[in-house]
């Protein structure tokens, strides 16, 4: 991969004292403080292949924020051999005890148990289940020829101005895909008020705005 983007050859070797060479780097990268108000963090993990004594995945931990102005920041991350809940519960535990204080919205997946360690440590945030891993788990229960449809119709509810058409357009997709697909829609039925928390954060946002111009 690197020579073919960079067109140079590194030896095992070279890599090694390269990666060496960062540790430092990393070091610092984790221990360095922290931005003390993000608008919004978002908490996922991935799998990718790492080395160890055997070649397996693990899990990366990842925290990325976005500041009132906009801009975006790997807050900071860890790896695990699996995702669970005791390991994000150390991660927000750090983020704040390296300044950190305040997050208005937290967004996750599903993982079991997320919304507890973030109410623990941030009990003034707000909670917002993620969209797209939602549409993901719709799309892996529905039949392929019904896909689209059905995964363009939940994208409208964050482009709503207000927290009731967002709900207009979650019972229109409820009543529109109920009968084939009962356990799927009761399964978005569950999650409904998790999905709804951006559109209040993002008025009230903007009511806020509007006030201190």
């Amino acid at each position: 991969m690197i020579e073919k983007i960079y067109g140079s050859h590194y030896s095992p070797a070279q890599v090694s004292n390269i990666s060496k060479q960062m540790i430092p780097k990393v070091e610092a990268y984790h221990k360095r403080k922290l931005s003390d108000k993000f608008f919004c963090v978002y908490l996922d993990a991935t799998y990718i292949p790492l080395r160890r004594e055997t070649f397996e995945r693990e899990a990366v931990y990842i925290a990325i924020g976005i500041k009132p102005n906009g801009h975006k920041e790997v807050i900071d991350y860890c790896i695990a051999p699996n995702e669970n809940i005791e390991v994000w519960t150390e991660l927000l535990q750090r983020m704040k005890s390296r300044g950190l204080a305040q997050v208005e919205l937290f967004l996750s997946d599903s993982v079991v148990g997320m919304k507890a360690p973030v109410a623990k440590t941030y009990p003034q945030a707000h909670f917002q289940r993620c969209l797209v891993h939602v549409m993901r788990n719709i799309c892996a229960k529905v039949r392929v020829e019904e896909r689209e449809a059905i995964m363009n119709e939940p994208k409208q509810v964050h482009q709503e101005s207000n927290k009731q058409e967002g709900i207009t357009v979650l019972h229109s997709f409820y009543s529109k895909w109920q009968k084939a697909y009962k356990h799927v829609i009761q399964n978005v039925k569950d999650l409904e008020a998790d999905l709804l928390v951006f559109i209040t954060i993002r008025n009230r946002s903007e009511v806020q705005s509007i006030q201190l111009t």
